[in-house]
């Protein structure tokens, strides 16, 4: 188990233009030869976006894109001609396959925060796709074929406990509250990355929220 703390990310943004950004990752001008990925996982960022403030239109190529909503609404837009508002207990999945552009911005009169998770896609190429799932349950976990992923949403109150997820690689990123895990505290903005884990349980100190990543 490697376990990352929030204040260990990279920082990244534009403050000025009201956008915060936390890096788990090696990304852009934080390049770390030793920090590129973590199975099919090759971003997961924290993002803050103040009211009208947001990512103009860009493209992306060979990825699979998955954001969740913690507080607000996210405005997306996209070269396939979506628009949708994703708000908080929504997964957004954009594929961007062979190339897609899209525009993501904080529309609303409150704060945004979201996390967004780049994948590895097994075969490069195709078109872009995508989908929006609205109040996804804790108990239906939610499928990335085109990498070989699971995301597994769990919502705990304090004492209670869920298993992880056995496989060859486990992302778990602590949304809000705080949990124990295999010994460690982790609270918001923690993340732990485990190879092959067995059986091993997180258990809530408080309301919790986590995002369970279960790779090939």
């Amino acid at each position: 188990m490697d376990v990352r703390r929030a204040d260990e990310r990279y920082p990244g943004g534009d403050a000025a233009a009201g956008i915060e950004t936390r890096h788990a990752f090696s990304f852009g001008p934080h390049y770390d030869p030793d920090n590129l990925r973590f199975g099919a996982m090759i971003a997961c960022n924290e993002e803050r976006l103040a009211p009208g403030a947001g990512f103009d239109e860009h493209p992306h190529s060979h990825t699979e894109i998955v954001t969740w909503v913690v507080e607000g609404e996210l405005t997306h837009r996209d070269s396939t001609g979506h628009e949708t508002v994703v708000r908080p207990g929504d997964v957004q999945r954009l594929s961007s396959a062979a190339g897609v552009r899209h525009v993501e911005r904080n529309d609303a009169t409150v704060p945004l925060t979201f996390v967004q998770t780049w994948l590895a896609p097994l075969t490069p190429g195709g078109d872009p796709t995508y989908e929006i799932v609205h109040g996804i349950a804790d108990s239906t976990p939610y499928a990335i074929p085109e990498a070989g992923a699971l995301l597994h949403v769990r919502r705990l109150g304090a004492g209670e406990r869920t298993a992880v997820p056995s496989a060859r690689y486990v992302y778990l990123h602590v949304v809000r509250g705080e949990v124990t895990l295999g010994g460690e505290e982790l609270g918001p903005g923690d993340a732990a990355r485990l190879t092959h884990p067995g059986d091993l349980e997180a258990v809530a100190s408080t309301e919790t929220e986590l995002l369970l990543w279960e790779m090939t």
